[in-house]
């Protein structure tokens, strides 16, 4: 940015602006800094790690670039797919063609174990009707009672209170889904865009889901995920934008403490360093939240420390020889959830690099690797008959205790907005009041949603290209 730009960088009161704060360098944190500087502001992002991009990173082990756990997105992730392409990381990360998920059931006799997920060329909901009549993995009248409650969910508000107090589980057993139903269908999307079985799950975010990702659109559930390691995008293409925007970008930096003084200043202290600004944006985990909001700056605070979290765990085989022709897969009757082909992202040459990621994982979280090893080694084989033949090469687990924020019900009401009752403070992430589970989609949600409240204290205007990006969500 340009020494006129910043110049020019004046709040309504027509003082010199001394700028924004953005703490966290996740994508709620990245997008509220670049959603600035497009505006005009002078932004100063603060990371603690040594990296961009929260908990969807990447690290190296040895040969491989190995992702921290596996992260897609959907065709509906508007605010996703504006993020990847202001990067310039669209190309890197594409949707499939059209949605088509394999299943594959255990339980079943061999050679009837394949079923699939896809959607037709039709409008809604006739696209997923084809689908639906043939998934083998249900019955038949467990089919004719999955299209009524999906009607049923389209009927719902999503603005009603009421839904964000009932749990998904019961109110899919009181319109006649079997547990078996929800094992095959229902958990099989919902634990992995919840991380939360259907009990354990919000109505008003389950609604959310499926009613956006199936029943919007025909093309809203498509898959799309990253095919190079997640850092390339989320640090290596961030940061370039972030420098491109003029932005100061600063890692192993680490905020202790916000205040603001009587005209207004917001003072961000890090180790040896003290910044001024005229706005902040805290877009940290929420207890690191908690742990910065200045007295009075939300009308409770001790509600963000009653937002629980929920881990992923993540299991990584190598083996020496190709063992899977599909990029992805799931499962059922059996411990595996999802299971993707890592290999060419990971910069692997020989063998096959996959990935099962297992949310909801709160009684594997901590078990030793080697348990898991002796879990879910016998299970690939069961579920790819070439792994029985096939050298282990290596073999190790990612855990992410506090992946997501728990969905459960009365979420709702714990989630603060955007904005603080402290003038010029503003909060950003995934478990922010967006309105969505904690994804990708929700933590860029979050950081324009942080941005432009901003913008209104700073007296800038908000850049056009969000105009676009709030008129497609």
């Amino acid at each position: 940015m340009s020494d006129e730009q910043h110049a020019d960088a004046a709040g309504a009161s027509g003082r010199p602006v001394r700028g924004a704060v953005v703490v966290g360098g996740g994508l709620a944190g990245v997008t509220a800094a670049l959603a600035l500087a497009d505006a005009g502001v002078r932004v100063t992002l603060l990371e603690g790690r040594p990296r961009l991009g929260g908990l969807a990173f990447s690290f190296r082990r040895g040969d491989l670039t190995v992702d921290n756990g596996q992260h897609v997105y959907l065709r509906c992730c508007t605010a996703y797919r504006w993020f990847l392409d202001r990067i310039e990381g669209s190309a890197l990360a594409p949707l499939q063609d059209r949605l088509d998920v394999p299943v594959v059931d255990l339980a079943r006799p061999a050679g009837r174990r394949l079923g699939r997920l896809r959607r037709d060329a039709l409008p809604v909901p006739l696209h997923l009707g084809r689908s639906l009549a043939t998934y083998p993995h249900l019955s038949l009248a467990e089919r004719a009672a999955v299209g009524r409650a999906a009607l049923a969910l389209k009927g719902l508000d999503l603005t009603d209170p009421a839904l964000d107090t009932q749990d998904f589980g019961s109110w899919l057993t009181a319109h006649g889904q079997s547990p078996r139903a929800v094992e095959a269908l229902w958990d099989l999307v919902g634990v992995a865009t919840l991380n939360a079985v259907a009990g354990d799950s919000s109505l008003a975010l389950a609604a959310m889901v499926f009613k956006t990702g199936l029943l919007s659109d025909p093309g809203a559930a498509d898959i799309g995920w990253a095919h190079v390691p997640l850092g390339d995008l989320h640090d290596g293409l961030a940061r370039k934008a972030l420098d491109s925007a003029g932005v100061r970008t600063e890692v192993r930096t680490r905020v202790t403490s916000l205040s603001r003084d009587g005209r207004g200043t917001w003072s961000v202290q890090v180790p040896g360093e003290t910044l001024h600004a005229d706005a902040v944006v805290l877009a940290v985990p929420q207890r690191e939240a908690y742990d910065l909001l200045p007295d009075g700056a939300l009308e409770d605070a001790g509600r963000l420390l009653d937002i629980g979290t929920a881990p992923i765990l993540n299991v990584h085989v190598v083996y020496d020889r190709k063992v899977l022709d599909k990029p992805f897969f799931a499962a059922l009757g059996t411990p595996v959830q999802w299971v993707f082909d890592r290999t060419a992202a990971s910069g692997l040459r020989e063998g096959q690099y996959l990935a099962l990621s297992q949310s909801a994982a709160q009684d594997e979280i901590d078990e030793p690797v080697a348990a898991l090893r002796r879990r879910y080694l016998p299970e690939l084989e069961r579920l790819l008959p070439r792994t029985r033949g096939a050298e282990v090469r290596d073999f190790f687990v990612t855990r992410e205790r506090t992946a997501t924020f728990a969905p459960g019900p009365g979420v709702g009401r714990l989630r603060p907005g955007a904005r603080t009752r402290a003038p010029g403070l503003y909060l950003a992430g995934a478990w922010t009041a967006t309105g969505w589970p904690a994804t990708m989609e929700s933590a860029v949600r979050s950081g324009v949603g942080a941005a432009v409240a901003a913008l209104g204290t700073l007296g800038r205007p908000r850049p056009r290209h969000l105009f676009a990006f709030e008129e497609a969500a």
